[in-house]
């Protein structure tokens, strides 16, 4: 039985598996930050009503601008799109009938969008007796008849970061076998923002940046996320977009998040705090936890625990985990937990300490 492909919207693992759904549930399959929408946003909220029958700004202002002034780079650099599933799909036109590299286990989508292009696709895997390290050389190798390369920096959904050198690296290989290289970032500002690779565009035009509001700032509902390049890629991925494709509302809140400082830092902060509690708590128990640095960890049971019987226990008690069946390479041995608040976490310990007890 083939379960959704995406965390969140937990009612329908339930109805998928025909399980009867519990009144309360604890959703640990999605990594939005559990702190919800900043403050400043909900201030506004009643303000954003004269937004509703105005048409948006088709250049997707006053958001493309601030994006713009955020990382340091010029306007016609950014386009802004409905959250970074939509940019994804307009991107991979870009390669529709050529080959693209793929290193797993990673995000669907890249697959999903591409192949609804008729792009070849070239699977490489990045290894659990590596600590699913990136391949660099096999990655390489790949390079050098392929139009593009995804990579997910930090991961989706081992949220292991690579080494920087290395990313270095290959783009500049990209550039002498003429291989583009896509970065999501969609959770490097759980990180560090110096870590992203935006500001390189003017050296590397080679390299593509996706960039989601939706994780950091917790406003899934309104759908904003963009991609940073060169002028020449913006300008081909702007012709291929729906007129107004991102509403006024979620322009103008995106305005407000990117001058969050200390919101992001409040986030950066919890999420440490609580990956490294859970990391530690699961190791304790015979668990293999991967080496996560933003607000989500994945982990695999230790030898003769069943993992199919943990999901479907702790779904009976409401507590929703990320399953891995379409993460190739994990398939379904593992888990991916989102951090959530302090009392949701306690109740996720609680849970498993019962469930380690009795299996």
């Amino acid at each position: 039985m083939e379960l959704p492909k995406h965390g969140a919207n937990p009612q329908h693992v339930y109805a998928q598996l025909e399980m009867e759904q519990p009144a309360r549930l604890l959703d640990f399959s999605e990594n939005v930050n559990p702190a919800g929408p900043p403050e400043t946003v909900l201030k506004i909220w009643g303000d954003l009503v004269e937004k509703l029958n105005v048409y948006p700004d088709p250049e997707g202002e006053p958001f493309v601008s601030a994006a713009a002034k955020f990382h340091g780079v010029e306007k016609e650099n950014v386009f802004a799109g409905n959250g970074a599933a939509e940019l994804l799909a307009l991107v991979a036109e870009r390669y529709r009938g050529k080959r693209a590299i793929i290193v797993h286990p990673t995000f669907s989508e890249y697959e999903a969008t591409l192949q609804a292009k008729n792009v070849e696709l070239v699977r490489i895997f990045s290894e659990e007796v590596t600590g699913f390290t990136l391949p660099i050389n096999e990655i390489m190798t790949a390079m050098q008849s392929a139009s593009v390369l995804y990579l997910c920096t930090p991961n989706n959904p081992t949220g292991i970061m690579p080494e920087r050198a290395d990313v270095l690296k290959i783009i500049q290989h990209g550039m002498e076998v003429h291989c583009e290289v896509l970065l999501d970032e969609a959770f490097i500002d759980f990180v560090d923002e110096s870590l992203s690779f935006i500001r390189e565009i003017a050296t590397y035009p080679n390299v593509l940046v996706v960039r989601s509001m939706t994780k950091m700032y917790a406003i899934p509902g309104i759908r904003l996320g963009y991609v940073v390049a060169s002028k020449t890629v913006i300008s081909g991925i702007k012709v291929l977009a729906p007129h107004w494709n991102v509403n006024g509302v979620a322009a103008q809140i995106g305005l407000i998040c990117l001058r969050e400082k200390s919101y992001r830092e409040q986030a950066i902060r919890h999420s440490v705090q609580e990956r490294e509690k859970l990391a530690a708590f699961l190791t304790s128990n015979g668990c293999t936890v991967t080496d996560s640095v933003v607000n989500f960890i994945s982990f695999k049971l230790d030898v003769g625990r069943d993992a199919s019987k943990l999901y479907k226990d702790l779904l009976m008690r409401g507590i929703v985990l990320r399953h891995t069946e379409n993460f190739s390479g994990m398939d379904g041995r593992w888990f991916r937990v989102g951090m959530k608040n302090r009392a949701m976490m306690a109740e996720l310990e609680k849970g498993l300490v019962q469930w380690f007890a009795e299996n």
